[in-house]
């Protein structure tokens, strides 16, 4: 029953969510539109960052359950509240389009980024933490969840922000393009923000 509350808060804002942007995407794209293929930016873009965001949500409901810091639990809770209803949008997204919601593809081929591996245990995408990780997170308490979570979601925004700036330049249905802007700017303000909380617990985001 772990993570129950937050689940059901965010499942449900998520759906609301989804509900609203599905009909901002079939104005925003009109009647006689161009609908993206399952090969463009548009829905390789909305397919990984479901993905990139979920693990967010995860990580976000394993801290809370490792801290009483309410500074990092509403961080926390703040993060996997606009990433699950951004997650809703996408898949959303891909069911108005016919588009598949799992690839056969490697993730991020819609930004053909061959120069970026997929990563090691677990990582499939930029800044991705793996699954190591991940265990070691579910195994501190207090101040050092407080300190690993800090790190690991920073480097998940640092590539977050390179996914949605690629979405920005090649995606071309508009309402995703500016959720992809949005995305940019958020994140790029909680980097700041989670690198002034790292200093205060005499720590820094990893290199």
């Amino acid at each position: 029953m772990r993570h129950i509350g937050w689940i059901a808060g965010t499942a449900a804002a998520a759906l609301v969510a989804a509900g609203a942007i599905t009909y901002a995407v079939a104005e925003d794209t009109g009647s006689t539109a161009k609908v993206p293929t399952a090969d463009s930016a548009d829905a390789g873009f909305a397919r990984d960052m479901a993905v990139h965001h979920q693990q967010a949500v995860e990580m976000s409901y394993i801290v809370r359950d490792r801290t009483k810091n309410e500074e990092v639990r509403r961080l926390a809770y703040d993060i996997a509240q606009t990433q699950a209803n951004q997650r809703g949008m996408l898949l959303g997204w891909l069911d108005l389009w016919g588009a598949p919601k799992v690839s056969a593809d490697p993730p991020m081929t819609w930004m053909s980024m061959e120069d970026m591996p997929s990563g090691e245990d677990g990582a499939l995408m930029p800044g991705m933490a793996t699954d190591s990780e991940l265990k070691k997170l579910d195994t501190l308490e207090g101040e050092q969840a407080d300190i690993l979570y800090l790190q690991l979601m920073t480097d998940h925004h640092r590539g977050g922000i390179h996914m949605a700036g690629g979405c920005v330049a090649k995606c071309t249905v508009g309402v995703e393009k500016r959720l992809a802007q949005g995305m940019v700017d958020a994140q790029q303000s909680e980097i700041e923000l989670m690198t002034t909380m790292l200093e205060e617990r005499g720590a820094k985001p990893r290199d």
